[in-house]
């Protein structure tokens, strides 16, 4: 569902404080269990109806297809939550739906380099669908829902990389989640969202801007077509903000923006090939590549037309143009992705449409 994340990956230099902190945290195993129930939090097994819902056909032209491979699978299978690389090229998954409950103040740290998952600091308030950055050391966590997809949440918390703590800081303007969060030029913008989402018209294009140096938010030009559940990442002094959907995935869109901070303007650019929402997105090798997501509906709590994306779509901005690559080996929304060196890492999500499945799978990406 989210995005997902609707949230987006940073890489930040490291400090020897911030290594010598992670280091001294404890070590998180895997699930033995790819995935579990969001009811009782028990075990599931796919059926294949639910496998039936995995969609991995892209109209994009072909580029290189790259190779997926598996890494050490999530400490428990979760989606819904946010992600952001840090210090020494670690990718933090916060927050989420997980063991039965959808507030967990999960926070869970990838250390490539040993294949293995640690435990970091906790939020403070547990959520999901929050909003993720890193920047200078410090990874922020901005809003979120406290319910499943309902009271949205006005917090922001802090997390010092290498302290292992998180502080609160000055709480959003307008309480929402399932925004974008993107760092660009020292500040973080937060991007559309969903702010009463058991309305009918939740999804927002509210456009926040946080400075970490004064603790002060201000306003920019609002999204065009409010949405939620988007990709959103910065590259090249620009900020992209692709797919989504209009207040449920019943509506998703193959909309592309690109937020031009000097102007504080929006444009258009070439729409992803595959419209879906709670997807991920990265930076990688120069061009911004979307993988997962989900779309459909639910009449009575049955799903309709249900598709889990496996889709590897990659955007180039130099000639504003699309090519697919080699799909997901297990297609998933809601997921956690980030760039580590040569390789982008793809960790949990929703197995099937809505969130009544979590997963713990965890495979890597690579052109190498």
């Amino acid at each position: 569902m989210q995005r997902r994340n609707f949230v987006l990956a940073t890489a930040l230099a490291a400090t020897t404080g911030a290594a010598r902190a992670q280091h001294h945290l404890p070590v998180a195993p895997s699930s033995a269990e790819p995935y579990a129930r969001l009811q009782g939090g028990v075990p599931h097994h796919m059926t294949p109806e639910q496998e039936a819902q995995r969609v991995t056909d892209s109209p994009a032209p072909a580029g290189a297809p790259g190779r997926w491979v598996p890494r050490a699978a999530l400490p428990i299978p979760r989606s819904e939550m946010a992600w952001a690389t840090a210090a020494q090229g670690r990718m933090h998954v916060v927050g989420g739906y997980g063991e039965g409950a959808v507030n967990r103040d999960y926070h869970h740290i990838y250390d490539p380099a040993a294949d293995r998952w640690l435990d970091g600091a906790p939020l403070p308030r547990g959520a999901n669908h929050v909003a993720v950055a890193a920047e200078g050391g410090r990874v922020y966590a901005l809003g979120g829902f406290v319910e499943q997809n309902r009271s949205s949440d006005a917090n922001a918390y802090v997390y010092e990389i290498a302290a292992n703590r998180w502080t609160a800081i000055a709480p959003l303007p307008r309480p929402r989640g399932a925004a974008a969060a993107v760092v660009q030029g020292g500040a973080i913008h937060l991007i559309g969202g969903a702010s009463e989402p058991a309305a009918e018209r939740a999804s927002v294009g509210w456009h926040e801007v946080y400075d970490p140096q004064a603790d002060r938010w201000s306003s920019r030009k609002p999204l065009p077509g409010a949405r939620d559940h988007v990709g959103c990442i910065a590259h090249n002094g620009q900020i992209h903000v692709i797919g989504g959907r209009f207040n449920t995935f019943e509506y998703n869109t193959e909309l592309h923006h690109v937020y031009l901070p000097a102007r504080d303007t929006w444009e258009l650019r070439a729409p992803l090939p595959t419209a879906r929402s709670g997807h991920g997105l990265v930076v990688y090798r120069g061009r911004l590549y979307a993988m997962g997501g989900e779309g459909g509906f639910l009449a009575g709590g049955v799903p309709r037309l249900a598709r889990v994306f496996g889709q590897m779509e990659s955007y180039d901005p130099v000639a504003d143009s699309w090519q697919r690559h080699a799909p997901m080996p297990t297609p998933r929304h809601a997921v956690g992705a980030a760039v580590i060196g040569d390789w982008i890492y793809v960790a949990g999500g929703g197995a099937v449409l809505g969130g009544s499945v979590q997963s713990a799978v965890h495979e890597a990406f690579t052109l190498g």
